[in-house]
């Protein structure tokens, strides 16, 4: 992955240094401004930290990981996103202590207050044309082609029942073993089905802040030990509210043209994520809960930053394309294949409608 272009003082200043050996930053601007979840400048500046601790950028020296100027600058802003996400999710009420099972109702509780708002599933599966869909992958490969590593932070800092859930969950997530199995493979499938380029971060320059705080907020509480509960709390609700959504994600491809190559990435989710949803709850964050009954709160906190992200997010996709115009920073379709068509050999071969890129199985 490259560097994208800045997006104000504090990212203009901090790619400039981060493409020299590492050395002393000195102090730093302060972001553009705005509320921090909306912060183009700082979403993408924490990212870019973040980063460093995952696949890292091509012209970036790996010794930067670890220097002590840039965690400073990188404690700053996460402490401006931290009172962001404080008052934009108000804290649950706390879990009542006791048998993980509790856990799981104050999860499910949870989860169900959240429901009722625009859904975005809904009209992916309905009504979005092939570049909206388009534009949702787009979004969602920032998270995708990493998936699970965020989450991954905590079993090193889990113990027992809790910790064997997680890892239970984690080794679907990355396949079983089996490198095309791994859910990040599979939607890099689903990429190339729509004719989009899926290698690791290609898009990370069209997308907004609100996508990126999405990824930044688990990357957050799984790269801090005092947020371990809010990590949990993050997994179980987005294995909770991930069901059906995926399979109207299947359902909305498949109106499009895809084939089940393309579909296989959210098929799998179906099946896995009712599954994780009972694990997540109640093997995993109900176990934590009631072994850590002072973190049981976190456990709820973490569960509704996700579910207050992923709304603020479907809101910006469905708000943009109300008012017909893109939900990525730039319009056209830069990651598309040079002839408009998906991958080569799909786009006029007789097997899917004519410039989708998506071959049809079955039709």
């Amino acid at each position: 992955m490259q560097l994208p272009a800045p997006r104000g003082p504090l990212t203009d200043f901090l790619f400039d240094r981060l493409v020299r050996p590492p050395h002393d930053l000195g102090p730093a601007p302060e972001p553009a401004g705005g509320p921090p979840i909306g912060d183009e400048d700082l979403q993408l500046a924490l990212f870019t930290c973040y980063e460093l601790h995952y696949q890292g950028f091509g012209e970036v020296d790996e010794d930067w990981e670890w220097e002590p100027s840039l965690l400073a600058v990188r404690w700053t802003l996460e402490r401006r996103f931290e009172a962001g996400l404080a008052e934009a999710v108000p804290r649950p009420p706390a879990a009542p202590p006791g048998t993980p099972a509790r856990m799981r109702r104050a999860l499910a509780e949870l989860v169900a207050a959240a429901d009722g708002g625009p859904s975005l599933a809904v009209f992916l599966e309905r009504r979005a044309d092939l570049e909206r869909f388009r534009e949702f992958v787009v979004h969602r490969s920032v998270y995708h082609l990493k998936e699970a590593d965020p989450h991954t932070w905590a079993i090193p800092r889990l113990r027992g029942p809790a910790k064997a859930a997680l890892v239970e969950i984690q080794a679907d997530e990355y396949g079983g073993g089996r490198p095309g199995r791994m859910h990040s493979e599979l939607f890099r499938a689903t990429m190339r089905g729509l004719g989009l380029d899926d290698s690791y971060g290609a898009h990370l320059g069209r997308v907004p802040a609100v996508t990126l705080a999405t990824g930044n907020v688990i990357s957050l509480f799984g790269l801090h030990r005092r947020h371990r509960g809010a990590l949990l709390g993050h997994l179980a609700a987005f294995e909770m509210t991930s069901s059906v959504p995926n399979r109207r994600y299947a359902r909305g491809l498949r109106r499009l043209g895809g084939d089940d190559a393309a579909c296989r990435f959210y098929d799998e989710h179906v099946q896995a994520d009712a599954v994780h949803e009972q694990i997540a709850a109640h093997d995993m964050c109900g176990a934590f809960a009631a072994d850590r009954p002072d973190l049981a709160a976190d456990v709820l906190y973490g569960a509704a930053c996700a579910l207050t992200l992923d709304r603020l997010f479907a809101e910006h996709l469905l708000g943009s394309w109300e008012r017909g115009v893109t939900s990525l920073r730039e319009a056209g379709s830069r990651g598309i294949t040079p002839d408009g068509n998906g991958p080569r050999g799909t786009g006029r071969d007789g097997n899917g409608p004519r410039g989708t890129g998506l071959a049809v199985s079955g039709r």
